[in-house]
Parts: C-alpha cells; structure tokens; sequence
C-alpha cells in the first residue's frame, strides 16, 4: 500500500464500519459532517464513556517479553493506512497484542460471529497495532448487552475486506460524489440519518415508482423560548435557563425542551447561558423590540462545504435561479389561491374572478423567461391577492374584531392587519434563517431574491410557498378566534405595531401553527410544518446537488 497524502484527512475506522454498513451514511457523517443522535447512538455513547473513566497503563512502546497488556483508549493513526483509531481495550503479553472493541448490543448469531461492518473495525485497528510493531493475529468484540466476547481472526480475506474499504472510502470521498440510497433496504428505517438522507424520497422522485415510507421522526427537540420583556436578564442555572425581569424570577426552562432562544429588544443573556447554548447547538435569534428578525447566534456552523459549494455553484447559473425561482412563485400564488378558496366568508361577493386570476397567475409564473418577468406576475398576483384578504376574516369582525384591509403596506405597516403579516413573515423567516443554516446551506445566498446586505435571501426564496400556508394562515386565524384585538395594537407616527401583551398571543398562534400536522401531497406521510420546513431544506440540497431532478415545492390541496 502506498503511503497517502498527508493532506487528506485520516479516516476514523468507526466511519469506516458505516461506510461498511452503507456507503452514503459512511459518506454523509465523514465527508458531509452529518449527525443525529438516536437512543441508539447515546446509549453507546454513554457505554463507551464508561469505559474511557477505568483508564489503564499505556500501550508499551517496547514490552518486556513477559509483560501483561492492559490499556484502555489507545489512540493511534497512520499516515500509511490513512486511518485513525481510539481503540476501547488493547490486551496481551509481550510483543503479541489483541485489540477488543465495545458494542452496545448483543452477540449477532452469525456464521462469522459477527456483522461485517463490525469485523472490518476491528481488523483496521489490528493493521495499526501491527504498524506499531506488534502481532496481532485478531482481536475481540464485546457486546455489552449478552456480556459475551467474540474472537475474530484476522485472515487473508478479512485483511482485503478492509484495505479495500480504506481504499474506497478515501476515493469516493476525493471524488466528492455521494453514493446513492440503499435500495429498500430493512437498515434505512433504523438508520438515526433517514430523515437527512431521505432515501426513499429521493427514489421517488427519481422516478422509482414506488411511493415512500413514512418518516417516523423523533420527537420535535423542544420548543422555542421567546423573551420579550425589554427588561428580562436569561441566565444559566445548571441544566435550566432561568429568566429574570429586575431580579425576579418569573420563568424557567429546560435546555433539553428548548429548541431556540429567541430575544426582543434589549432582552440580555448571560456569557454563561450563550456558551451552554453554543455547546448544545441550541441558535440564539436576536429581534428588535417590533420584531424584525435582526440575526441569529450559532456554534461553528455545520461542517458540509459540499452543501455550500453546490449551493453557490447553483446561484450563478441563471437557468437554475430561473428554473427554482419559477417553482417558488407558482408554489406561493397555488397556496395563496387554495388558502382563499377555503376561507372566503364574504357575502354577496364573488371571489371567483379572483381565484381564476391568480390561476392564471401560476401558468404565467410557470412561463416566465426572466426573473424580471416573474417579479412582475409574483407581484400582480399578490395585488389581486391581498384586495381579496379581509373577505376571508369572521363574520364576527365587529366591535373588538372591527379589522380590514385594503391593500398590502409593511415598511412600517399602516394598519393592524399589515402589522401581524409583516411580524408573521418575520417570524417566518427566522425559522428558515434557523433552519437552512442547521442542514448546512447558507441562508444569505439565494436564487431568486438577489443577495443584498444583510438580507437572507434563500431563507426568503424558500418561504415564498409557505407565506400563505403559515404566516397568512396564522394572521387568519388569529383574528378569528379573537386572539387579538384592537386594543393589541399601538399607532405613532403613521405606523402600527403589536403591543407586548398582542404578541405574546399571536406568538401562540404561530407556534400553534408551526406544531400542526400535515399530509405531505408527494410523499403522503403527515409531519409539522416546523419538520416539513426540514424536510424541504433537504430536498433542495438534493436537487442541488443532482440527486433529484427538480425542486419538489410543497403545494397543498
């Protein structure tokens, strides 16, 4: 074998069992830095730290003939191999080693004893021990759960297994090529990446034919913990967030029910608080006091650049730009159309010319042949749109419920309606801001809202179909039931704004929203709108990075 680049990175041999166990999940957690947690991998995780406290001597660099082996967490890596290893147990006598690796599971019942992806771990640990000058002629894996050793040997043909995955983990990975889906495989349900790998998804929309299994996905990872008080303090205090308004306590929150923090104003947070908040990749978003989204505060960023370079790649080619933004604006002007057929209350008024215009609206978006031109259609149908909106408020809308609208205004918004739509988009474009920035591509370089100072441009592509589906929705709903009322609203110099006491329930009613369930159209499973927004996210990196033909936009019924 030849001695590899000392530029490329040493391959851990516990991705060397995932690639074993499924190239594209070796792939995606090596090259593309892709993690979930599971039960499964924090069990194991729990068990390995278990046995990385018992500590024991280290590995001798030249044993006595005689000498008893017994270190625990032997750390090597070679530039030769191209592989690097923690290894859980190294036990012998004298220049004759054994290297024995933890499972958190239960002795397989195999002919081998054990699962490939397990054995060629194993052995890639023994060629390092070996490189260090011992015999190893096997090695032992533990299984926690049955507390039974199995002994594998290290033959001829498990010795080529291995070298041969070392070789075609580090091609695939300097090619920069993913492999494709396992082909309805029993492992993808199990697997802790099948909602990030989507492969039955991506089957589908390959044309397979076959329609996909539900995505069972783990409980939602908390909730957001908004702070509006221009006063409030957040602090730290063990494994809580504690918020204080002039020293007094009046809440708390667990960091393992909290999703985000979000800040108005002059809500401060203590260097404490942001630190655990960092090391627990839980996104910090700071608001101003009317709630414009002003930016959101994060760890190192998530590691895929491969996401990232198909992303800008994308963006200065202007027939993809055209082709995505296309999509988009239909999508926006079919869920505005849907979402005012299904609720125009309005007597004596027909709404048909209406829904027939922005029918044609979407054929025209579809057509477009410039950007320009589709800024054009987007912005005649949201007119035709936004004339209709208060002919879908209650019946009810008197005395405290007196609302209307004529037309569309925001920067500042004129009147109470403008004011929660424009307090809905931002809220909106906060959680795609959160969300593309988590799967790793950047919220600021979009398609086809052009990069400006500041602006997040995809996180605004992306939220065009979804501006009826949840912020118009919300607002609708909002108003409806009487969740505000006029009394909510504050008017000063030709602007209109929530009051503390209206935002705190229209942020009700947008997590309300968020946390509602719906049926996927394409894929038929029902998933939140704050895990389709996920979802969604990630099938916009498979079709940028050519694994899936087109863009599926979410377009409800």
């Amino acid at each position: 074998m030849k001695a590899t680049n000392e530029d490329f990175p040493l391959i851990p041999v516990r991705m060397l069992n995932e690639f074993v166990y499924c190239p594209r999940l070796g792939y995606q957690m090596w090259v593309q830095g892709e993690f979930a947690p599971s039960a499964d991998t924090v069990d194991g995780t729990i068990k390995h730290r278990r046995v990385d406290r018992k500590g024991g001597a280290p590995l001798p660099e030249s044993p006595e003939k005689d000498e008893l082996i017994h270190s625990r967490s032997v750390s090597l890596g070679s530039d030769l191999l191209g592989i690097t290893a923690k290894i859980d147990l190294v036990e012998g006598t004298g220049n004759e080693v054994r290297p024995v690796d933890y499972k958190r599971g239960k002795r397989p019942h195999v002919a081998s004893g054990a699962y490939d992806p397990e054995r060629v771990q194993l052995c890639a640990q023994g060629l390092l021990l070996r490189e260090q000058g011992y015999e190893c002629p096997g090695g032992e894996l533990y299984f926690v759960a049955s507390k039974e050793r199995v002994p594998v040997v290290f033959d001829d043909a498990l010795m080529e297994l291995t070298q041969a995955a070392i070789r075609n983990f580090r091609a695939m990975a300097r090619e920069g090529n993913i492999p494709p889906p396992l082909e309805d495989s029993p492992k993808c349900p199990r697997c802790s990446l099948v909602g990030i790998c989507l492969p039955e998804e991506i089957r589908f929309l390959g044309q397979a034919g076959l329609p996909p299994r539900p995505i069972f996905a783990a409980n939602e990872k908390g909730l957001p913990l908004y702070v509006q008080s221009p006063r409030a303090y957040v602090r730290k205090d063990g494994e809580r967030l504690v918020i204080e308004v002039e020293k007094e306590k009046v809440a708390t929150a667990a960091y393992g029910d909290t999703s985000q923090v979000v800040l108005f104003g002059n809500a401060s947070l203590s260097t404490p608080a942001l630190h655990e908040c960092l090391v627990r990749e839980i996104p910090v978003t700071w608001l101003s006091y009317g709630g414009w989204f002003m930016g959101h505060t994060v760890s190192t960023g998530h590691r895929n650049v491969e996401t990232r370079t198909s992303q800008y790649r994308a963006s200065f080619d202007s027939e993809v730009c055209l082709r995505l933004a296309r999509r988009l604006v239909a999508g926006k002007i079919a869920n505005g159309r849907t979402l005012l057929k299904r609720n125009w209350k309005e007597e004596g008024e027909d709404v048909e010319p209406a829904l027939a215009a922005l029918h044609r609206g979407i054929r025209s978006a579809m057509r477009s042949d410039s950007l320009e031109t589709l800024l054009g259609v987007e912005g005649t149908a949201a007119g035709r749109y936004f004339e209709k909106f208060s002919g879908m408020f209650s019946g009810a809308n008197d005395g405290a419920m007196a609302f209307d609208m004529t037309c569309r205004n925001r920067r500042p918004p004129r009147d109470p309606v403008n004011a929660l739509l424009s307090f809905a988009y931002a809220m909106l474009t906060r959680e795609w801001t959160v969300t593309l920035a988590a799967v790793g591509l950047d919220p600021y370089r979009g398609f086809y809202h052009q990069p400006r100072f500041g602006r997040p441009a995809l996180a605004l592509d992306m939220m065009e179909p979804f501006r009826p589906l949840i912020a118009d929705s919300t607002v609708l709903t909002a108003i409806n039931n009487g969740e505000v009322r006029r009394e909510d609203f504050v008017h000063a110099a030709g602007a209109c704004n929530l009051t503390e006491k209206g935002r705190k329930s229209f942020i009700a009613a947008f997590e309300r929203r968020m946390n509602q369930e719906v049926t996927h159209p394409i894929f038929k499973y029902r998933l939140s709108y704050r895990r389709l927004l996920e979802v969604q996210a990630r099938l916009l990196i498979r079709f940028l990075t050519g694994e899936i033909p087109s863009y599926p936009v979410f377009v409800t019924r």
